[in-house]
């Protein structure tokens, strides 16, 4: 246990254990959320089920030996939604849409460039010049951006071509009677259920969550959503792993002479480096692990997991992974080490036995996890100097842009320019580094001419 120095942080063989047992009980919920976000750009879900496992396991145990912290390492929420949502979905490169296959292309050359980065300290710097407001403002606005697809996916919110978005209905009355919305009123009581047991100190609300709303819908016969067959228990929730073959290597490099190509990447890259930035200094902030200077110590250890962990995620067929702020979860429990990863690392290696129960959770059950995922984000708000309106503005520029333009990187470019601009002509240019000059002029070209 030297390795991990555990007798040096105050804490005890026990509770590393405790605390990496709690950290996956926290983020379990990706085990089942991240295959129903990119299983809707047509990837086999029973594949992405054993990937997300994989490359979780992978991402947590590089984190617990390159820079021996107690954080864990997962397909990124917000960061899945944008490779389903904002990329396959509805991005098109030269009049067709960019295939799931292309998507990781673009997911494994920015994680290489993240490598590059990090391995030159330019992605420390860069992390080190953002203003602790920004940071702020980005990572809440994540929380919001998933907050909105989780109250989408719960039926929660529709679109209205009125009122632009409105509140869905419970019910409907037809020809046939009274019929309830099903997906909505299970969303809501699965909300419900995760907020009283988080408030009520209950670890893996989530999970218990997810469980419950499941086992309701499969007693009762409920279907999976509107016009999909009922949730039906499987016959066993124990099997051998799904094979990751549909997915593994399916890397497709064949747009990488096209310059929209590149604008995909270049908003991986973006939403990649400012998700981690968020996520990683949230986590650590709350975990007291940033020293006086809000900085990160080895900084560089825990970078370079996150490139190589999406270079390999996306090699086995997922997207970016990176750090995931239920880990302060763990570290609420007394973890202080890397061996808290490895607990929560091996987790995810058994979780991939588990497939059968995954594949009958229906999307309502799952619909509440991210938006309480999202609210756990948007705390960091309050951390925010409300008195100085030239930090202020930019951070809530990004927080509300990245929802309404249903975009995180648009979030952060607001966020990024709009702070350079209010500094200079406010006469605080000893507040504007070099690099965010730099990165305000990249976004401003980028706007211009992609």
């Amino acid at each position: 246990m030297s390795l991990f120095r555990i007798r040096e942080t105050g804490s005890t063989f026990f509770t590393e254990v405790l605390a990496g047992v709690t950290t996956f009980v926290t983020m379990s919920y990706i085990i089942i959320v991240n295959p129903a976000i990119l299983g809707n750009t047509g990837m086999d879900k029973g594949a992405l089920i054993t990937a997300t496992c994989l490359a979780s396991a992978l991402g947590t145990l590089l984190m617990a030996l390159f820079a021996n912290y107690p954080i864990a390492l997962a397909p990124g929420m917000g960061l899945n939604a944008f490779f389903a949502y904002g990329v396959v979905l509805s991005m098109q490169i030269n009049g067709q849409a960019v295939t799931w296959q292309q998507a990781l292309a673009a997911v494994f050359i920015e994680g290489a460039i993240f490598a590059v980065l990090t391995l030159t300290n330019i992605r420390e710097a860069i992390m080190s010049s953002i203003p602790k407001s920004l940071k702020i403002g980005i990572s809440a606005g994540i929380g919001l951006f998933i907050t909105l697809i989780g109250l989408i996916n719960a039926g929660i919110i529709v679109s209205n071509p009125a009122t632009v978005v409105a509140l869905g209905k419970f019910a409907a009355r037809t020809e046939a009677g009274m019929t309830f919305n099903v997906p909505m009123l299970m969303s809501m009581l699965g909300l419900f259920l995760m907020s009283v047991m988080i408030a009520l100190n209950i670890k893996g609300a989530l999970l218990i969550g997810i469980i419950i709303i499941t086992g309701i819908a499969a007693y009762f016969g409920l279907p999976a959503g509107a016009g999909l067959p009922a949730v039906a228990v499987p016959e066993t929730f124990v099997s051998e792993p799904n094979s990751i073959m549909p997915l593994l290597g399916q890397l497709d490099f064949s747009l990488i002479k096209e310059p929209q190509f590149w604008i995909v990447v270049f908003s991986f890259f973006f939403v990649d480096f400012f998700d981690t930035l968020g996520t990683l200094v949230g986590v650590c902030n709350r975990s007291g692990l940033l020293d006086e200077n809000g900085n990160l110590p080895r900084a560089k250890g825990a970078l370079m997991a996150d490139a190589v962990a999406t270079m390999a995620g996306a090699a086995m067929g997922t997207s970016t992974v990176t750090s995931y702020v239920e880990s302060s979860s763990g570290v609420a429990q007394g973890g202080r080490t890397g061996l808290t990863s490895i607990i929560t690392a091996l987790l995810f290696v058994g979780a991939m036995f588990f497939a059968p129960f995954v594949n009958m959770v229906p999307g309502y059950a799952t619909a509440p996890a991210l938006i309480i995922v999202g609210i756990y984000m948007m705390m960091s708000l309050r951390d925010l100097n409300f008195e100085d309106f030239t930090e202020l503005v930019p951070a809530l520029l990004g927080f509300f842009m990245m929802p309404f333009a249903y975009s995180i990187s648009v979030g952060i470019e607001f966020a990024i320019v709009s702070y350079v601009v209010i500094k200079i002509f406010t006469g605080k240019f000893k507040d504007i580094s070099f690099l965010m000059v730099l990165l305000a002029a990249a976004f401003i070209a980028k706007e211009i001419f992609a």
